[in-house]
């Protein structure tokens, strides 16, 4: 797999045009801590690492739905491993004039726009939700 991220991404489109209320993703840190921020935004439940078929850790995500439509309406990869995208503070896109959230890689870790721009540190955007 080249792009764990984009998967996990995808993963998570689908199941929510399915109507699932859970879904299973390969478990690694950089997932989690994208999950974290997801979750602290309010547009998933939560999640917990589980272990799925043949021992290997895999990460179960529920999903959040308000009167049965998704909360997550859009999300879509930014940075890819083809074409990296970092951009500085001030250049922090904000998603449908901040409504949506923009998650970032940033020195400090993996937190949402507005908390970096609150500590001041640009890094590679990763994706953004709406």
């Amino acid at each position: 797999m080249n792009d764990p991220i984009g998967d996990m991404l995808t993963r998570i489109r689908n199941a929510q045009s399915r109507g699932k209320n859970e879904v299973l993703t390969p478990a690694s840190k950089l997932r989690a801590w994208v999950l974290d921020v997801l979750k602290d935004e309010g547009y998933i439940r939560g999640y917990e690492q589980v272990t799925g078929a043949g021992g290997h850790p895999e990460l179960r995500i529920e999903l959040k739905y308000f009167e049965g439509t998704p909360v997550i309406r859009e999300i879509k990869r930014v940075s890819k491993p083809g074409r990296r995208v970092y951009m500085g503070v001030k250049e922090l896109p904000q998603v449908r004039q901040g409504l949506g959230v923009s998650i970032v890689s940033t020195p400090r870790g993996v937190m949402s726009d507005a908390h970096a721009r609150a500590a001041n540190v640009g890094g590679e955007v990763l994706c953004t939700v709406f």
